[in-house]
């Protein structure tokens, strides 16, 4: 059976990239299930104290975390868009002045809309003096799609995200490179039902077989269109042979 090299070149192609994808999408899973394991280990694990001294975000995401300190509710912002059991709201960021030194931002909760004023915000209670916060300690306070710069013009701490860095500039202030989600109640009225980390595992295997099944795809259509030229070709030379016998 002769082969043709292109054709053949191009499905050799395409297997090996569709495989290679496979396996990629493989190790991603296997990625995201150590992280889990991970995150699992950690809530079981002793809450490590937050203090003056930097803590590295790879050494803490995910870690039980306690803090000490004042909130700074001067410097709250409000991330927009966030809403709970289908009812929009916000998420109250705030900043936590720690009793050694230094700051920490605090996702404090969930807030719901004020329905009647897109900006403006329902009351709730912010502890004063010392306070203990007890969380979990994240990259981000949540990260929303955002298009151009965030907040809002009639309302600046109303904002879609929060960069730590960013907010770090604008404000002066050392912070912390996470930021604790809070959970212990501090009698604020705040909603802290926090969605569980979503790492995607099922999609990643999904995907990795949608790749290899693409790759077996290319190689039956290969395998296919060979037998088909083969054939073709072995009844080209049938004919010919028929005609040599008549003539």
């Amino acid at each position: 059976m002769k082969i043709r090299f292109w054709p053949a070149l191009l499905i050799l192609i395409v297997v090996a990239v569709t495989v290679r994808l496979g396996f990629w999408q493989r190790d991603r899973a296997h990625q995201k299930e150590a992280l889990n394991a991970r995150i699992v280990a950690f809530e079981n694990a002793p809450a490590r104290d937050v203090g003056v001294e930097p803590m590295p975000l790879a050494a803490i995401e995910f870690h039980r975390v306690a803090a000490r300190g004042e909130f700074m509710p001067e410097r709250v912002v409000y991330l927009d868009n966030r809403p709970y059991n289908d009812q929009p709201g916000f998420y109250v960021v705030m900043p936590l002045k720690l009793e050694g030194g230094g700051y920490v931002l605090v996702n404090r909760g969930w807030l719901p809309r004020n329905m009647a004023d897109r900006t403006g915000i329902e009351p709730y209670e912010t502890p004063k003096g010392v306070v203990e916060v007890k969380g979990i300690a994240r990259a981000n306070a949540s990260q929303a799609f955002e298009l151009g710069s965030g907040g809002s013009a009639a309302h600046r701490e109303i904002r879609q995200n929060l960069d730590i860095k960013s907010y770090a500039a604008e404000t002066g202030l050392a912070f912390q490179p996470f930021v604790i989600q809070q959970t212990n109640d501090t009698g604020d009225k705040l909603v802290r039902d926090w969605p569980a980390p979503t790492l995607g595992v099922e999609r990643n295997y999904g995907y990795m077989f949608q790749w290899w099944g693409m790759a077996a795809a290319a190689i039956g259509f290969g395998l296919y269109a060979a037998r088909r030229a083969a054939k073709k070709c072995d009844d080209v030379n049938k004919s010919d042979e028929e005609a040599e016998h008549h003539a």
